[in-house]
């Protein structure tokens, strides 16, 4: 007589990824300049800087933090500064090590991006300012140089 129960194998965690939430964490909008700035030829100069954060929630699950920061300058008066910190819970399993951390430095910021983008488009704006349409960034691109920064850096022999 042959045996009905059938030995179960422990699978192999194959990865996983889903977006749960994306949603705006923090903004602020400053503009200490006007009315005066209104009154003059806007010929601006946009500093813009980016970085991101991302912390374990529970189990497979993560935020992740992106903040873009503008800070746009005339004649070396700030006609206005705008930050954003987009966010998303995302899952990520089945992935350790270097693969997980360019989940949560490459994909998940490139997801995050978009929203960021519009929501300090839609500030300016509401400022009375011209959009400010950032460009694409390449995620990718950003976390390899980072890497072999970092590579570079622990090559170098302290004195």
């Amino acid at each position: 007589m042959a045996d009905d129960t059938t030995a179960v194998q422990p699978a192999q965690s194959e990865p996983r990824f889903g977006v749960q939430r994306i949603y705006i964490k923090d903004t602020s909008f400053e503009s200490p300049d006007t009315p005066e700035c209104f009154r003059r030829a806007y010929t601006p100069k946009v500093g813009f800087s980016i970085n991101t954060r991302s912390r374990k929630i529970e189990g497979d699950v993560y935020e992740v933090v992106l903040r873009l920061t503008a800070d746009v300058k005339q004649d070396e008066k700030t006609v206005f500064l705008v930050e954003v910190q987009q966010a998303g819970i995302f899952e990520v399993g089945g992935l350790e090590g270097e693969r997980l951390e360019q989940v949560l430095t490459v994909t998940c910021p490139s997801i995050l991006f978009p929203y960021g983008r519009e929501a300090i488009d839609a500030l300016v704006t509401k400022g009375s300012f011209p959009a400010l349409m950032l460009a694409p960034i390449n995620f990718e691109a950003v976390y390899m140089q980072a890497k072999r920064q970092q590579a570079t850096e622990q090559q170098v022999p302290v004195s």
